[in-house]
């Protein structure tokens, strides 16, 4: 039985809907057997409705200042933050991922730089 949370969760961009979905671990630790309390979540919000924030912690034990960058989706009524959502652990790759990702939103895939390891698609027969 693993007990470790996953690290990394994939986030999903779809243009043409103006849609991100993520995949959200749930886990209780009082309930480690319950089918109910642990899993994967996946969830669907509005592009227009997401925002990228940084927030620092001084820890230390940790090497000091820790800076992270999350994903907050707002209720467009009320601005109230409904979710946050991780994005990444270092201030200037979580600029340069939230740079690509809304050139992506507001140009398409053909806006974005050619990148010196492309991602592989498993599903590609050229690899």
């Amino acid at each position: 039985m693993d007990l470790l949370l996953p690290r990394n969760e994939p986030i999903r961009f779809n243009r043409l809907r103006r849609k991100i979905y993520l995949y959200q671990f749930r886990f209780h630790y009082i309930y480690l057997f319950s089918r109910k309390h642990w899993g994967v979540k996946p969830v669907a919000y509005n592009w227009d409705d997401v925002t990228a924030e940084v927030y620092r912690v001084y820890a230390p034990g940790h090497g000091g200042l820790i800076e992270n960058v999350m994903l907050s989706v707002r209720n467009p009524e009320t601005n109230e933050v409904i979710d946050r959502v991780f994005f990444t652990h270092d201030l200037y790759r979580g600029e340069a991922y939230w740079a690509i990702a809304r050139l992506f939103m507001q140009q398409g895939p053909e806006a974005l730089p050619k990148f010196v390891h492309p991602p592989r698609d498993w599903n590609d027969d050229d690899g």
